[in-house]
């Protein structure tokens, strides 16, 4: 479920970056600057995946790690938090990304969109789509190659957003984070996703780092990522498997851990398996019994209720991995009926045993894929905030005999920690040398006569792999070749995962089973697939790299995107000052207010002037002034300060107090609210 981000400083900020910050009346941006001259790597974890409000911590936060001479440390978002919210809306004014978003969803579920993260690179007729699309109060349908789009309002308008799009916004987002702390903007990255996402999933996501306008360095699977972070002072020769179990999906690599030499031996999991579900299935029997309790009243289409109840069971889902019972209590949840309900954590443990059982098994698929017995393993690390359910606990320790399970590492945190290694690494910034061998988690291969599966790498093949295979004709004077590339591990390409389709044409007409062809498949280490065929004959060759995928966005699409999002930000940049400028003039109307009526150097009527010009402004900011229209906004907002800058500087000249000239200081200031805040984003962005 999550996404993680690391980004390595490869070029040093510009030369006059320190004197640019002191042109800012905030002196401690001066302070950052000489800070961002130690720090080398920060690594963000981005977790896409979970309903509104019902997903675990490490699935629906942000993790951000920075590694500041030769150490690693957790950097805080700008609320102090070290952590947010993986959800985004639209609005009427501007987009909110974050915490601002996932705390409105209520007022706006129509337009607040999470769960990405189990929509890119699929069909929206995949099963799996069309079972979330049944959960979530957010409209999703049917695009160009059956793509699904993301359907919201965005200043008045419908929008339609892919999956990468959205998760391209929430990039952008962590890059500006990011610039924010280090003082220097954000390119180069290390994107961390699912170990168990298939060649289209994680195309996407590389599509999505094009149009955040970020250079993906490299692609990291996340329990590989996990286990550089536990294994980067660990003993030599030791074996791991790491458990990740997070929001949204489900993933267990085992891997060789020696001085440094990270070597994944297998990778297996379910990239639609995590907290998500535990919520959804407690969701599900909190219905039934709303039923149970008023008259069989169904809420289940009721998106708004809905969200409420997800929200509830979120909540109730941590209490129970401390407590042995929860209470959920819901005001008006449906036709103004109350709702409460005392969960115990054995009723949680009963609705999602499947689930935790179906971990489990897959922990044993896992060794078998190697022939590998349980009791080599020496240490079981957790990662995901999944990995905090006790049942989940006792069942993993349980299946390994009471070994102590190993939680070191914040299981939250794991992933960024390790990809800040890894992009240290790449940025060559002396951290210990790391050297890292992944797996593919699929086999890949092509169709062979009779519509079966003939794989050229299997899976859990040490990246990057090239691998080759001789072809012949299956038909009397076959004219061409056909290549079906696919993914999967059933017998039969129909139930497997179709790549991409090409033809080799031009070979020499010729008996069945003469004319021949070597088929190449090579994944390089971000685990991108190339695919190549050439004709042994006439030497007749055809290349197609999987990233040029039809199902894929195009090269226009995304410059349209790319163009796309610098709007968007632009509109959100507006939005904040015109909300820092009405903040800014409420404060002043109220300080000035209160000086008015107590100052007794005033003259009554130098007061009623005052009170005048202040009452006016306040009825129009108390109206739920409109920030819609920005044009008219800063039209109306100067027009007022303006009047009210014109009484003060009166009232100053006549006055007796000394009060007045401060805030003809200050209303100076706030007529020019707007290019100061402007000069400072400008600054800020160079």
């Amino acid at each position: 479920m999550p996404l993680t981000v690391a980004t390595a400083i490869w070029n040093p900020p510009p030369s006059d970056m320190e004197s640019k910050f002191t042109q800012l009346e905030d002196t401690n941006q001066k302070d950052v600057t000489q800070f961002t001259k130690k720090l080398k790597v920060q690594a963000t974890r981005l977790d896409f995946v979970g309903s509104i409000g019902h997903r675990e911590r490490s699935s629906r936060t942000t993790k951000t790690s920075v590694r500041k001479d030769g150490r690693q440390q957790q950097q805080t978002t700008s609320n102090r938090h070290r952590s947010w919210y993986h959800v985004f809306m639209c609005g009427d004014t501007h987009r909110l990304i974050g915490d601002g978003a996932k705390y409105q969803a209520t007022r706006n579920y129509k337009n607040t969109v999470f769960d990405v993260k189990r929509l890119i690179g699929r069909k929206f007729g995949d099963a799996s789509v069309q079972s979330d699309v049944k959960q979530w109060p957010f409209d999703v349908i049917s695009g160009e190659w059956d793509k699904p789009m993301i359907v919201v309002q965005y200043k008045g308008e419908r929008k339609e957003f892919p999956p990468e799009q959205i998760t391209s916004f929430v990039l952008t987002k962590m890059a500006d984070i990011a610039k924010a702390f280090l003082g220097c903007p954000i390119k180069d990255v290390v994107v961390t996703i699912p170990a168990y996402f298939d060649e289209r999933q994680r195309q996407a996501t590389m599509d999505a780092g094009i149009i955040a306008d970020l250079n993906v360095m490299a692609i990291l699977n996340e329990p590989t990522a996990a286990a550089m972070a536990y294994g980067f002072d660990k003993k030599p020769d030791s074996i791991i498997l790491i458990f990740d179990l997070g929001g949204g999906t489900f993933d267990i690599t085992i891997a060789e851990v020696n001085k440094g030499n990270i070597k994944v031996l297998a990778s297996t999991g379910d990239s639609h398996l995590g907290g998500v579900d535990f919520d959804n299935n407690m969701v599900g029997y909190l219905i039934e019994e709303f039923k149970r309790k008023h008259n069989n009243a169904d809420i289940s289409g009721n998106p708004k209720a809905r969200k409420k109840l997800q929200d509830a069971c979120e909540r109730a889902k941590r209490t129970l991995s401390v407590e042995p019972q929860a209470n959920i209590e819901i005001d008006s949840i449906h036709e103004d009926n109350d709702f409460s309900y005392t969960i115990s954590r054995a009723r949680f443990e009963e609705l999602n045993m499947h689930l935790f059982e179906k971990c489990i098994d897959k922990v044993a698929e896992c060794l078998r894929d190697i022939k590998m017995d349980k009791s080599k393993i020496q240490d079981v690390v957790l990662v995901g905030g999944s990995t905090k359910i006790p049942k989940v606990q006792s069942m993993l320790q349980e299946f390994f005999n009471g070994k102590e399970l190993c939680q070191g590492i914040n299981p939250d945190e794991a992933v960024a920690y390790g990809a800040a290694l890894h992009a240290a690494y790449l940025s060559d910034n002396k951290v210990q040398d790391t050297v890292l061998h992944d797996v593919t988690p699929l086999s890949l291969g092509t169709d062979i006569d009779g519509g079966l599966f003939d794989p050229l790498i299997p899976r859990n093949t040490t990246i990057p792999t090239k691998m080759e295979k001789v072809y012949c004709t299956a038909r009397n004077y076959q004219s061409s070749f056909h290549i079906g590339v696919y993914q999967g591990e059933r017998p039969d390409v129909e139930n497997n995962v179709l790549l991409r389709s090409c033809e080799l044409k031009g070979i020499p007409l010729a008996p069945r089973g003469v004319s021949k062809m070597t088929v190449s498949f090579e994944i390089d280490t971000n685990g991108i697939l190339t695919v190549s065929a050439v004709d042994k004959v006439n030497g007749n060759r055809i290349e197609v790299t999987i990233d040029k995928d039809q199902r894929r966005l195009n090269n226009e699409e995304i410059r349209r995107m790319v163009l796309d999002a610098e709007r968007y930000k632009a509109d959100d940049e507006n939005h904040k000052k015109n909300v820092e400028a009405k903040n800014e003039l409420e404060n002043i109307l109220i300080d000035l207010k209160k000086s008015t009526l107590e100052d007794g150097n005033i003259k009554p009527k130098d007061k009623k002037q005052i009170q005048s010009q202040i009452v006016p402004i306040e009825q129009w900011l108390n109206n739920d002034v409109k920030l819609v229209d920005g044009v008219k906004f800063r039209r109306e907002y100067d027009e007022h300060v303006s009047r009210l800058q014109k009484a003060v500087q009166i009232v100053n000249s006549s006055s007796e107090s000394s009060s007045f000239a401060r805030y003809e200081s200050m209303l100076s200031i706030a007529s020019t609210i707007f290019q100061i805040l402007g000069t400072a984003v400008d600054m800020l962005s160079s």
